[in-house]
C-alpha cells in the first residue's frame, strides 16, 4: 500500500568522502571512541600469531618494570582501530586502495580499559596521473587516549574515487535498491 500523493522522501546513503571533498589541512574527528578490552587484546594477538608475553602473559608482565605490571594492548590493534574509526567518515564506499603506511609511531602505550579516540588530518591530495577518475589522498591518523595523550600516529596514502557524474550516482542508487529488493 503506497500513497501516490505522498511526497518522495529524501534518502542519504552513508559514505566516505569523494576526492573533491577532502580539504588539505582539515582535521576530521572520529567519534565515538573505542574502549580497549582484555578480550580485544587477547583475540587480536592470538589471531595474528603474535606470542609476545607483553600482550598475553599477566604473570610475566606483572614482574616487568615500566608499565605497572600491566599487559600492553597490541600496537597493531591500536593502529588498526584508529584507521577503522575513520572508515565511516572518510573512506566507506569511496576508497579504491590503501597505497601504504609510513611514519608509524606509538609514543605512549594503550592499556586494557583505555579509550581510544581517532582523528585524521588530510595533509596532501593530488589527481592520479595513471587512473582517471581517481586521486591520491595522504592522511595522518592520530590516536589519543582518554587523557588526550597521543598513543599512535601513522601516515597513510589512499587511492580515492572522484565524485561520479550525477547520472552515475542515480544509476548506482537504483541498482543498489534493486539488489536489496531481490535479496
Amino acid at each position: 500500500m503506497s500513497d501516490a500523493s505522498a511526497p518522495q522522501r529524501k534518502e542519504i546513503l552513508q559514505r566516505g568522502l569523494w576526492f573533491e571533498e577532502y580539504e588539505v589541512g582539515t582535521a576530521y574527528l572520529h567519534r565515538p571512541g573505542r574502549t580497549m578490552t582484555e578480550t580485544d587484546n587477547v583475540l587480536f594477538t592470538t589471531l595474528t600469531m603474535n606470542t609476545q608475553a607483553l600482550h598475553l602473559d599477566a604473570a610475566w608482565s606483572a614482574e616487568q618494570p615500566g608499565f605497572g605490571g600491566e599487559r600492553l594492548m597490541n600496537s597493531m590493534h591500536t593502529l588498526s582501530t584508529i584507521v577503522g574509526l575513520s572508515v565511516a567518515q572518510l573512506t566507506q564506499g569511496t576508497i579504491v586502495a590503501n597505497l601504504g603506511f609510513s611514519e608509524v609511531s606509538f609514543p605512549k602505550p594503550m592499556l586494557h580499559g583505555d579509550t581510544l579516540y581517532a582523528e585524521t588530518v588530510c595533509t596532501d591530495k593530488r589527481e592520479s596521473r595513471s587512473r582517471p577518475g581517481e586521486g591520491i589522498v595522504t592522511l595522518e591518523h592520530i590516536g589519543r587516549n582518554q587523557h588526550g595523550d597521543i598513543v599512535a600516529k601513522a601516515v597513510r596514502k589512499t587511492l580515492v574515487r572522484k565524485r561520479p557524474a550525477a547520472g552515475a550516482v542515480a544509476d548506482a542508487a537504483v541498482a543498489d535498491a534493486a539488489a536489496e529488493g531481490s535479496a
